[in-house]
């Protein structure tokens, strides 16, 4: 009996590789990076292959690891600042070069490959998945205390019931539900929501997105200007700038970001559910180098947000993107 249940929770723990995707996916809206998603993943299955003896008849294998996977993102949490946009920080700038800067003491969100986290499900399921990872959820997601953070994922996005999480936490029903009230207010504040609207890309959509690549690469202001929502927005992570309007925007690429021209736009995997390209800097030595990961945001026909991630050493690689596109 002793050796049975050994060779069954030995064949349950090879199979912790199929709860990755998910489990990424809910790391990484508790924790706000790939990066520190990744590692949070890879510490629950160490823990979990560490006391696989506690595990049999215990609980089922996802439910267990997902206990597992809280407590190290509110272990990692623990001190650390909550990572921000720029838009989180205060009122957006003139586009002007003195308005560039660069705060050491913020930690930024970061994209993360859909890819990692997509589930291998139908397209209904998935629509839901790219409106609960877009930026401007995750985000929101950061302003919430860490357990209200959990329980609104465990609850609203991933529909557990409230008795499954109060388990989880080690909590009442009560503080679940009372945690969820709290959370869902702070988010009503932020304007945001997953609510699961968000749908595939059209054929219009990728027209449009064709028509914004050739246009950028032309670097032409007219073929630019219909593309681009006269209320939209764009933020260049690490820096602090935020610009609001189509004027601003173009009046940034045209003047201080003139060196842009001349650019080679190149579409990746998506980037949190979003259109997502990787833009390369003509090289004074040749070629092209990377610039920025660009994330875009569509709304009404048109392009709505640019989020131009700058970390490219780190990025770019994350992203299936290399590193110098030759001559």
């Amino acid at each position: 009996m002793v050796q049975s249940a050994t060779v069954s929770s030995a064949h349950a723990f090879g199979e912790l590789e199929q709860h990755r995707r998910e489990l990424t996916a809910y790391c990484y809206r508790m924790l706000g990076s790939p990066f520190d998603a990744e590692d949070a993943v890879q510490d629950t299955f160490v823990r979990a292959w560490r006391n696989r003896d506690r595990f049999e008849g215990r609980a089922a294998m996802r439910s267990w690891l997902y206990r597992i996977a809280t407590n190290v993102c509110l272990d990692m949490l623990k001190g650390k600042q909550r990572r921000a946009r720029p838009m989180d920080l205060g009122p957006s700038v003139e586009p002007i070069e003195a308005n560039l800067n660069v705060p050491a003491e913020v930690t930024w969100l970061e994209p993360i490959p859909l890819h990692l986290i997509a589930p291998e499900r139908d397209p209904a399921e998935l629509a839901v998945q790219n409106e609960s990872i877009r930026l401007a959820f995750v985000a929101a997601l950061q302003h919430l205390p860490a357990r209200q953070r959990a329980v609104l994922i465990l609850r609203e996005v991933l529909d557990w019931q409230a008795s499954e999480v109060a388990e989880l936490l080690s909590t009442s029903v009560a503080s679940v539900n009372s945690a969820l009230q709290r959370a869902r207010a702070t988010l009503a504040n932020s304007n945001v929501g997953a609510d699961g609207n968000e749908r595939p890309l059209s054929d219009t959509d990728r027209a449009l997105l064709e028509r914004y690549v050739a246009a950028f690469e032309r670097y032409d202001v007219k073929a630019l200007t219909l593309l681009i929502r006269e209320d939209a927005t764009q933020s260049m992570p690490p820096y602090d700038m935020w610009l609001s309007g189509r004027d601003d925007i173009l009046t940034w690429w045209f003047g201080p970001g003139i060196g842009c021209q001349g650019s080679r736009v190149i579409p990746t995997t998506s980037a949190n559910g979003m259109p997502t390209f990787g833009q390369y800097k003509p090289s004074p030595n040749g070629g092209h180098d990377p610039w920025a990961l660009q994330v875009l945001e569509l709304s009404g026909g048109r392009i709505g947000e640019f989020t131009f991630f700058l970390d490219t050493q780190r990025l770019f690689p994350l992203f299936g993107l290399p590193l110098h596109l030759d001559a």
